[in-house]
């Protein structure tokens, strides 16, 4: 549909009309009289004279033409296009992700494949992150220290790709996790967003950082941040070496009394992914705990089309220009 922002534009469209009938110049040409012993003079004469005012003619038709194509710029005109749905959210949820180098260790399978923590976090992330239309979502990367990767944004796609560029060790090879708390709480303390959330994602306990972890977690409570917590790893391992197979527990270093107690002082709750199906399973609880909000509203794209009038314009006076140049010759 087209639309013009502003139509009242048009009054002054008569103005160049009633400055000419109004205003006419005073300066008045008497021409002598003519006196043409032949005749042949004289019809060349009457001939030109019919030319030039035929060209006047053309000259004021373009003219006209260019000042209504002015005048429709000016009134900005612009297609609207068909109603978009957007979903509203009163929710800012951020992921802080564990980056350490205990990540690497390969205890969950994915398709018969034994892959490292932090790809099964991907996994299953990038799933979690695509159902949560509307909501405000940014990415926390920690290991000696925390990092913002990616800002609170609408745009999933960009921390998807934030979350998928993520490499063990780039943040350090230890564990910051009141850093990445506090961090986080930073980012959504100012925020106008009605409900708070962090997603942490850790496999192991606070070995850096310069705040400790429960008292980031007052520190989120009072500015309502709700904290979801979760500990990577599984209870068991077989391990393979030149004594011969034997059972090691690769989550002994996991600090669960820590992450139950941020999440109990935050209104949140700690969950355990010991492997893909259950790291899953957290995920789809996340979404019963924080759901997705329904309500929605719509809106019409706009575009602005005030150029095309004016390249007309532009152009019929390039034109008027160059004709009166070449009358001149």
């Amino acid at each position: 549909m087209l639309e013009l922002v502003w139509p009242w534009i048009f009054i002054v469209l008569p103005v160049p009309w009633l400055i000419r009938r109004y205003f006419k110049s005073n300066h008045s040409v008497q021409e002598a009289a003519l006196r043409a012993p032949f005749i042949n003079d004289l019809k060349s004469i009457t001939t030109r004279r019919r030319s030039r005012h035929t060209s006047k003619k053309w000259l004021l038709a373009l003219a006209s033409l260019a000042w209504i194509f002015l005048i429709v710029s000016a009134a900005r005109p612009q297609w609207i296009g068909e109603p978009i749905q957007q979903t509203l959210s009163q929710r800012d949820m951020i992921m802080a992700v564990d980056l350490s180098g205990s990540m690497e260790v390969k205890d969950f399978t994915l398709n018969d494949q034994w892959v490292d923590r932090l790809s099964a976090t991907k996994w299953v992330a990038k799933r979690f992150i695509k159902r949560r239309h509307g909501d405000r979502i940014g990415l926390i990367l920690f290991g000696d220290q925390a990092y913002l990767q990616a800002p609170l944004t609408n745009d999933r796609e960009t921390v998807l790709k934030f979350l998928n560029e993520a490499v063990i060790g780039l943040a350090g090879e230890k564990t910051a996790i009141g850093d990445a708390i506090g961090l986080a709480v930073k980012r959504l303390q100012n925020n106008p967003s009605e409900q708070r959330v962090l997603i942490l994602l850790t496999d192991g306990a606070n070995t850096a950082g310069a705040v400790s972890p429960l008292k980031a977690a007052e520190l989120a409570s009072q500015y309502g941040v709700r904290i979801y917590t979760i500990g990577l790893g599984a209870d068991e391992l077989i391990v393979r070496d030149f004594f011969g197979a034997r059972r090691v527990n690769p989550s002994a270093d996991l600090d669960e009394k820590t992450l139950k107690t941020i999440a109990d002082r935050t209104g949140g709750q700690y969950f355990r992914a010991r492997d893909i199906e259950g790291f899953e399973k957290i995920y789809e609880l996340i979404d019963q705990y924080e759901p997705v909000d329904q309500q929605a509203e719509f809106f019409r794209p706009r575009k602005e089309l005030y150029y095309l009038p004016l390249a007309c314009a532009v152009i019929l006076g390039f034109s008027i220009g160059v004709i009166r140049l070449i009358r001149k010759q």
